[in-house]
């Protein structure tokens, strides 16, 4: 599905109105921050933090070896 948005002016910024649909299928509201990565192809738009998913990602690689102090640091 494709797109079509246009830049306007907002105060003295400049931005983009996204259309409901879209919104709705980010599960974006107002208020809500997006991020903005270049990929090859172009750039991705998503609501989610590609930062923050690195970061889980490298959790899950050594949780197993810090088991039994991540335990101990709940308690």
């Amino acid at each position: 599905m494709h797109y079509n948005l246009k830049i306007r002016k907002i105060g003295n910024s400049l931005g983009a109105v996204f259309p409901k649909e879209l919104l709705q299928k980010l599960n974006i509201q107002e208020g809500d921050n997006i991020f903005l990565t270049e990929t090859p192809d172009g750039v991705r738009i998503t609501p989610y933090d590609p930062e923050f998913e690195a970061a889980m990602e490298a959790f899950e690689k050594t949780r197993k070896n810090y088991r039994n102090a991540l335990r101990e640091l709940a308690k």
